[in-house]
């Protein structure tokens, strides 16, 4: 925002995707956009998804460079929100904007509250599928 209170439309792209209301690890009428209410199609992205977490999260945990940090982070801020996990990418984008110090106390705090949310999300998701 600029000094006259003017959002830019890049922070309005931002605020649109990490903002959203939603009570749920996993926004599923927002992932319901894209796969036009198929349940299966549904569960079976959310399971990708899920499947892919652990080897992203580990990229982030090892990252020992700022750049891979970023990369990381970013990669999983953007997965985060193709399904509609909102706190996920929101907790993703608190750590991307880490990268410049990733062994940091405040790097460290948002490592902490990405995997809180990734685990958050992983056990939303294993429920639908067994529902």
């Amino acid at each position: 925002m600029d000094a006259t209170g003017t959002i830019s439309p890049d922070e309005r792209h931002s605020a649109r995707w990490i903002d959203p209301a939603a009570p749920w690890p996993v926004d599923l009428t927002h992932l319901r956009r894209y796969t036009l209410g198929d349940k299966q199609l549904e569960i079976e992205i959310l399971g990708l998804f899920a499947a892919e977490l652990p080897k992203t999260l580990a990229a982030l945990k090892d990252a020992s460079t700022p750049k891979a940090w970023h990369v990381a982070a970013h990669t999983l801020k953007g997965s985060a929100r193709a399904v509609g996990a909102w706190r996920l990418a929101r907790a993703a984008l608190a750590a991307e904007e880490q990268a410049e110090r990733p062994g940091s106390e405040t790097a460290l705090a948002a490592l902490a509250s990405v995997e809180a949310a990734a685990a958050e999300a992983v056990s939303y998701i294993r429920d639908l599928s067994a529902n």
